[in-house]
């Protein structure tokens, strides 16, 4: 598992290696969802759709608080590889999966609490809310192994074995899909099926990722317990942890005010507003492999001090990305109108969104460096920089939301979402001399 024999010279091939199977795994996602709306759709009821689609929400916004998890095991498993420090590797991998562990179990063990909360912050009928407890409580069960995924995912996209990334979400999602079609339609086990579908698939898929983190394990130092709860170390993993954390939280809070806000600009505003977010997640998904390869590539470079390979990974990585954002922004110019009639069918919506079409056009251009930037601050762990310059950000979307919906209403908007996106990207370009310097 020798990380400086297996680091060979960056080039656009070893991106594309690491960015394409990514972008693959990410493509699975929103077929899994569609699936499982489908399959109970045929149950010829609403309340099941309505169930399902709640459940899942509920638990893909409490898993995703620990994303962190992903980000941070790929920073500190790239560097340690960067720095040969295989004994590392090994123990990072073990810290990451016992905070899955115990993240997971919390979970478990206070779900009452956190279900009231869902339900009391979106309340629904007494059909659809019984129904979407009876999914939760049995899909709950699985949290430690759904979050470990995360860890697992961080460590796989560090050591550049992102086509392991695409197996386990293909096989995870793959086997869920089979196995909704075989518990709802076949024998007929409704809302329940989809759940124990999802359970299972989840615990086959975090299975599968720890047979592809098999070379950690043959490392004695994974069960070095004095190395893995190591004080520094262990101060280190949790300060970055909390940090990603904060600045996640706060860009979650952006995309939800902007939700809330054009809510009240009419229901026909409100849902073109939606459809069109659904193209900033598209972009995402896309830039996802790109923002991976520079975590990996910087993290290595960070952990070997080499500013010059830093410079070339960041450049290189980056180069890929606003290829990326100006293909997005070129296929929405295209098929912008065309994508907005697939996924809307009032007529109003339709026009409405058309009216607001520009903007996310112009979404994937200006937000290409924040993307990018975020890939390359994780890799070099600084999780500090990230969160204070979110904080700043931040602020910069709030005002520029009092300023400008007063007058321009929905533009105005939109408009401040843009800037919260250009925001984040020249803050953090500023902070990239210090991350050149601290790495020197």
């Amino acid at each position: 598992m020798s990380a400086r024999a297996a680091a060979p010279e960056i080039t656009h091939r070893r991106i594309l290696k690491i960015a394409v199977p990514v972008v693959l795994s990410n493509a699975t996602v929103p077929i899994l969802g569609a699936v499982d709306v489908g399959v109970v759709g045929q149950l010829g009821e609403a309340a099941p759709i309505g169930a399902v689609a709640m459940g899942a929400i509920i638990l893909s916004t409490v898993y995703w608080i620990f994303g962190f998890l992903r980000m941070g095991t790929a920073g500190l498993v790239g560097q340690a590889a960067g720095a040969d420090d295989d004994a590392e590797v090994s123990a990072i991998l073990t810290r990451a999966l016992m905070i899955a562990g115990a993240g997971g179990l919390l979970l478990i063990l206070l779900q009452l609490p956190i279900f009231a909360a869902a339900f009391w912050l979106s309340p629904a009928s007494d059909e659809v809310e019984g129904l979407a407890r009876s999914y939760l409580t049995i899909r709950i069960w699985t949290a430690p192994a759904a979050i470990a995924v995360y860890a697992v995912t961080g460590w796989l996209v560090a050591m550049e074995r992102t086509s392991g990334v695409f197996w386990v979400q293909l096989v995870m999602n793959g086997l869920n899909i089979l196995l909704d079609l075989w518990f709802v339609l076949g024998l007929g086990w409704g809302v329940e099926g989809v759940a124990i579908a999802t359970v299972l698939a989840e615990l086959t898929g975090a299975g599968l990722g720890l047979w592809f983190c098999r070379d950690a394990f043959q490392h004695v130092e994974w069960r070095n317990w004095a190395r893995v709860f190591d004080r520094v170390k262990l101060i280190r993993m949790g300060l970055l942890n909390a940090d990603i954390l904060i600045r996640s939280a706060l860009l979650m809070a952006i995309f939800s005010s902007f939700v809330f806000l054009g809510a009240g600009f009419g229901d026909v505003t409100l849902a073109a507003n939606e459809v069109l977010i659904q193209f900033t997640y598209i972009v995402a998904y896309a830039m996802d492999g790109f923002a991976f390869a520079a975590e990996a590539l910087i993290a290595r470079a960070v952990g070997q001090h080499n500013v010059a390979r830093l410079r070339k990974a960041a450049l290189m990585c980056s180069f890929w990305g606003a290829v990326t954002c100006v293909s997005m922004a070129l296929f929405f110019v295209i098929g912008g109108p065309w994508l907005i009639d697939v996924m809307a069918k009032a007529p109003g919506v339709q026009t409405e969104a058309r009216v607001y079409l520009p903007w996310m056009i112009a979404a994937p251009l200006v937000g290409c460096a924040s993307w990018m930037l975020d890939g390359i601050f994780i890799g070099a762990t600084r999780g500090a920089d990230m969160r204070n310059m979110m904080v700043v950000s931040t602020a910069i979307y709030v005002v520029a939301v009092l300023a400008l919906t007063p007058i321009f209403a929905n533009h105005g908007l939109w408009a401040a979402l843009l800037i919260s996106f250009a925001a984040r990207g020249i803050t953090l370009g500023l902070r990239y001399p210090a991350l050149e310097r601290a790495v020197a």
